[in-house]
């Protein structure tokens, strides 16, 4: 006989969580900057989003003339 005959399976238990670590200068400092480079690299995307050729590109021609 095995271990486990079907049915459903019990969902894994998530750890508990501890106290809220402490955060020296050095990690608040990462923080800030990872936080400011996001919005950068979000002002990025939405400056190059709104881009592009002001003609609407290359046009193709029916050939006739």
């Amino acid at each position: 006989m095995s271990g486990r005959q079907g049915g459903k399976l019990k969902p894994l238990k998530a750890p508990k969580k501890g106290p809220a670590a402490e955060l020296d200068d050095d990690d608040k400092a990462a923080l800030e900057r990872r936080k400011a480079d996001a919005l950068e690299m979000k002002a990025a995307k939405e400056k190059a989003a709104k881009g592009g050729p002001p003609g609407g590109g290359i046009k193709k021609s029916s050939g006739k003339k």
